[in-house]
């Protein structure tokens, strides 16, 4: 759907009909105070599920572009224990209530599996919420071999997890594949040696920033 000035995900479609809804509802009861407060939500809504169109930057060879706004939290040395089984370098970005929440994928590559976990709803930026809370993972395999893992953190806000990835889909750097609702945390586990572009409290833009290079 577009707006005049900016595009809606599909996913937040719902929310902003019953929003808008009930605020011509409310204002044809004459509740102003309550117009006010979901006309405020309808906007909200709006704003957080914005669907910005992204052109990527020059990539070189083996880039790895960042798949969601928000801040660079975790920059370490992790076992993969789910797909890679080995050690990796984990990149973990955060996103607050006020970055764009679509998800982008990091490098361009056939999706060999998905798995969901059940978790908690803790702080998206507490450092056991990668293995603790609720959580989709998408595994990726480049033309080259390489495999990289997206994990999709649910946080203390988030409620739902969106993923229109599915296992033989081919998804190209920078290509939207799904959303996380309101507040949420994105992990990504690249091989141990890759050159990383990034650090820890940088601001990262998803489909512009380059967070690393794969060697």
């Amino acid at each position: 759907m577009d707006f005049r000035f900016v595009r809606v995900a599909s996913e937040g479609l719902g929310i902003i009909y019953v929003s808008a809804a009930l605020c011509i509802l409310l204002a044809l009861l004459g509740s102003f105070s309550l117009f006010l407060v979901f006309l405020l939500l309808t906007a909200f809504s709006v704003f957080f599920f914005r669907d910005p169109e992204r052109e990527l930057p020059p990539l070189e060879p083996g880039s790895v572009i960042c798949p969601a706004d928000g801040k660079i939290i975790d920059i370490s040395e992790t076992f993969e224990d789910n797909y890679l089984k080995r050690n990796t370098r984990r990149i973990s970005i955060f996103l607050s209530i006020f970055d764009c929440h679509i998800n982008r994928s990091p490098v361009s590559g056939k999706v060999v599996g998905t798995t969901y976990y059940p978790g908690k709803f803790k702080m998206a930026f507490e450092g056991d919420s990668s293995e603790a809370n609720e959580r989709l993972a998408t595994l990726i395999e480049c033309e080259d071999g390489v495999r990289v893992v997206i994990v999709q953190v649910a946080g203390f806000l988030a409620r739902r997890i969106v993923s229109r990835a599915k296992f033989g889909d081919v998804l190209e750097i920078g290509e939207k594949f799904g959303i996380i609702k309101f507040g949420s945390r994105v992990d990504v586990y690249l091989p141990e040696d890759v050159k990383v572009g990034v650090e820890v409290g940088q601001k990262v833009v998803a489909g512009r920033t380059v967070i690393a290079w794969l060697t």
